[in-house]
């Protein structure tokens, strides 16, 4: 198939991209640099070359988190993730497979699954991040065969938390919270992983997580060892209710997807 590689510069990208090629794809990368330089905010250029490339499918891995500006990537979500589902309709793709998040769900006490509700009534700033995610699975939704894949927290090589990402500068500083916070964790090769398998997924929403949601008291002290600096005391602040990590079942038990990396305290290693 011809596929569209959208963020194909980025963390989950470079991963894909070869993935993808070695399952026999012609694969065409579209990025704000690179051999298909587009801005997708830039609706008129998104159009042209998803109307030159003509794709099967379009990949959606596109982010703007370089900065840790989340508001820039809001609008990413948003505006751009408009612009290139639009540009794939007009010319008669069929399936897009796109990258979501798993902590935009409403509070619960239980880790979410993809019945729960997103959390379109919380508070700013959250809303602003919430709205976006909502806004781009809306839009990925109006394709014949679309999957969202309701990623975890990435670590690993190129993310934020890695022994050279951002929230390993904010662990060194202090500012990275043990608190009560639940978080569900992904290895990025897991995600590069899901996001090949999902070209062959039936259309819906995915969790994709390991298997151990965890407070921050419990892995924010290993994370801080993985990449070498001191932890922080705990917080003894109460859980947000929408801190509650997310549940994995539906895609290790009906979809077959299973992580290399189940468990954040060996994958941490890793780093």
């Amino acid at each position: 198939m011809r596929i569209l590689l959208a963020g194909s510069t980025g963390v989950i990208g470079r991963r894909l991209g070869p993935l993808l090629s070695a399952r026999g794809h012609q694969v065409i990368g579209l990025a704000r640099t690179g051999p298909l330089a587009v801005d997708v905010l830039d609706r008129d250029a998104v159009a042209a070359a998803v109307r030159d490339v003509r794709p099967d499918v379009v990949m959606h891995q596109l982010t703007n988190l370089s900065a840790g500006d989340r508001a820039a990537n809001a609008r990413l979500r948003r505006d751009g993730t408009r612009n290139l589902v639009d540009a794939a309709l007009a010319v008669g793709v069929r399936r897009i497979v796109a990258q979501g998040i798993a902590w935009a769900y409403e509070p619960g006490a239980e880790p979410a699954t993809e019945d729960t509700p997103l959390d379109l009534d919380a508070a700013e700033p959250r809303q602003n991040t919430v709205a976006a995610v909502a806004a781009l699975e809306s839009a990925v939704r109006e394709a014949p065969e679309w999957v969202v894949l309701r990623y975890g927290t990435l670590y690993g090589p190129g993310t934020w938390y890695a022994r050279d990402g951002l929230m390993a500068r904010y662990a060194a500083a202090g500012e990275l919270p043990a608190d009560a916070d639940v978080t569900s964790l992904l290895h990025i090769d897991d995600a590069a992983a899901a996001a090949l398998a999902a070209l062959d997924w039936p259309s819906g929403a995915v969790n994709v997580c390991d298997d151990e949601p965890a407070a921050g008291s419990e892995w924010v002290p290993e994370f801080c060892a993985a990449v070498g600096v001191t932890a922080p005391a705990m917080v003894a602040d109460e859980r947000h209710g929408w801190a509650r990590g997310a549940n994995n079942h539906y895609a290790r038990k009906h979809l077959g997807w299973i992580p290399k990396h189940p468990a954040w305290r060996a994958g941490f290693a890793t780093l």
